[in-house]
């Protein structure tokens, strides 16, 4: 018999949807805390764009206008920032009662290194005036809306504060290497601590405005409604919630008796990870989880821990991170009508046996 060698088996992207292309990151086989281009989760609104000449352009409330080359912005100052991007829907399908949308799982998550050049050194390029209160991003990417015949670019607003902070960046590498076009080469801006949604790709367009942004991915969009006829307590999403994701054991899986290292992450968009704790009793008591690095801003910590399963039995096995902060993941999710933000205890079932 021929003899093949050890077959290399990998994990893929699940398919969530192709036009427009929505693929979730396989992250309960993510072994190490950057994301390899391929398996990045896609998000996408409307196909991807066709762009020949490249030219950034800044518009708006400055003292002067400016388009700038890929080349202009590459001999800027750069910095790296390695963060976290979470679509603002992941888990949307763990709701209950189910909410239309993407009916994403566990894998809208991904992580890595982004290397640009802060908007704010852009901007100074530029200057502000007096009356700027917020930026719009415009992506090259259009299309049309569901609730609209009207072709729209996919547009985004951000407080003038947060644009200024030096870790929003305009971003051409992904780690170490030219952002991949699927992720919005050339240029993608990258908001850490914001759900994605934030981190507009393709950029094409900056202006800023004396007044809130109403496009539909700002005004509709992206909204919390916490009441299902009625538009009554809606607010903007903005930071990623407090979040845990057990990857190991999976969900319904069947084990052996004996000691298994229960491994997962966790992560924040407000200050870093303070702790995570497991519970095997649905939440009626908790014991704490080791880290395995010390927890960054903007990042995913993963962590473990020890679990003797000595009998046979069903076992609900739950998760749950407190941030520096003090947020801490609820038992329940906050339900809202569009599905963003589900930030519940993770939980997952398994059988000893």
């Amino acid at each position: 018999m021929q003899d093949f060698g050890q077959i290399d088996v990998k994990p893929y992207l699940t398919t969530k949807s192709l036009v427009p292309e929505n693929q979730e990151t396989p992250i309960q086989f993510s072994n190490n805390d950057i994301v390899h281009p391929k398996l990045f989760y896609r998000r996408n609104h409307f196909t991807y764009p066709n762009f020949t000449f490249y030219f950034l352009t800044v518009e708006g409330l400055v003292h002067t206008s400016k388009a700038f080359s890929l080349q202009d912005i590459y001999s800027f100052p750069s910095k790296n920032v390695k963060a976290v991007l979470e679509c603002s829907g992941n888990k949307r399908g763990l709701f209950q009662p189910k909410v239309f949308g993407e009916q994403w799982g566990k894998g809208a998550i991904s992580q890595g290194i982004w290397k640009g050049v802060s908007l704010r050194i852009l901007l100074q390029h530029t200057g502000l005036l007096n009356t700027a209160k917020e930026i719009v991003f415009e992506g090259h990417d259009f299309g049309e809306r569901p609730d609209s015949n009207r072709i729209v670019h996919f547009s985004r607003s951000l407080p003038i504060e947060i644009a200024l902070d030096p870790d929003t960046i305009i971003a051409y590498q992904y780690n170490s290497r030219p952002i991949p076009f699927k992720h919005g080469f050339p240029l993608r801006l990258i908001v850490p601590g914001w759900y994605g949604m934030a981190s507009v790709k393709w950029i094409k367009k900056i202006t800023v405005i004396d007044r809130a942004f109403k496009g539909p991915f700002q005004a509709k969009d992206y909204i919390y409604y916490p009441n299902k006829e009625n538009e009554k307590g809606k607010f903007p999403v903005t930071n990623i919630n407090v979040n845990s994701t057990i990857q190991f054991p999976r969900e319904m899986q069947l084990l052996h008796k004996g000691i298994y290292e229960i491994k997962g992450i966790a992560w924040t968009g407000k200050g870093s990870i303070e702790k995570v704790e497991i519970s095997f009793d649905e939440g009626h008591t908790w014991e704490p989880c080791q880290l395995d690095a010390i927890p960054q801003k903007y990042a995913w910590v993963s962590w473990n821990y020890k679990w003797n399963a000595a009998n046979d039995g069903e076992y609900a096995i739950r998760s749950k991170a407190t941030d520096t902060y003090g947020n801490v993941q609820p038992f329940d999710p906050f339900w809202n009508k569009k599905g963003y933000g589900y930030n519940a205890h993770d939980r997952i079932k398994v059988k000893i046996e």
